[in-house]
């Protein structure tokens, strides 16, 4: 029989702390702001966007790639404590079929928070009238277990501004 004290230890509650930083420079937006409903009502999952000013577009997080789309414009990524991010990469964008975007990256490749995910020809987006706003949505994230605090800032730095922290709350 377990004494009071190993069945409460056993129910202990950890809370996961994860740092998104920002994957470009640009403006934080909330998603909410975000000119698709499958953003700004958070069908797939809570986090936040940025109106870039580089063409450059970085990894929030450290982790492991799971998704590499076709085109070019969304990027899977997991990290070692299992939270799921999403950056998408414009609107409509995947239309595009690649054009406009470069990256090297494939499925199950490790990648380190700053790194680069792709380059992307923003002057060649609005010229087929896409939205530039980039995305970032925590995909796996849609529990009360989830917390997100979004920085209040209105600037980020690629890869220095930490734009969302995500708590999860875990079993222990």
């Amino acid at each position: 029989m377990l004494s009071k004290n190993s069945a409460q230890e056993t129910n202990v509650e950890e809370t996961i702390k994860t740092e998104l930083y920002a994957v470009t420079d640009g403006k934080i937006i909330s998603i909410e702001d975000v000119k698709d409903p499958v953003f700004s009502e958070k069908m797939m999952g809570d986090g936040f966007a940025i109106e870039p000013t580089s063409e450059s577009v970085l990894s929030p997080v450290s982790g492991r790639l799971f998704q590499v789309a076709d085109a070019l414009h969304a990027y899977g990524i997991v990290t070692d404590k299992g939270i799921e991010v999403l950056v998408h990469i414009g609107l409509d964008t995947v239309t595009l079929r690649g054009q406009g975007f470069k990256s090297s990256l494939k499925i199950g490749m490790l990648v380190k928070r700053g790194e680069l995910l792709a380059t992307v020809d923003f002057d060649y987006l609005i010229e087929q009238e896409k939205e530039l706003t980039i995305s970032v949505v925590i995909i796996n994230g849609c529990s009360d277990l989830y917390r997100y605090e979004l920085n209040p800032e209105a600037k980020a730095l690629a890869g220095e501004t930490i734009v969302l922290t995500v708590f999860k709350k875990t079993g222990k």
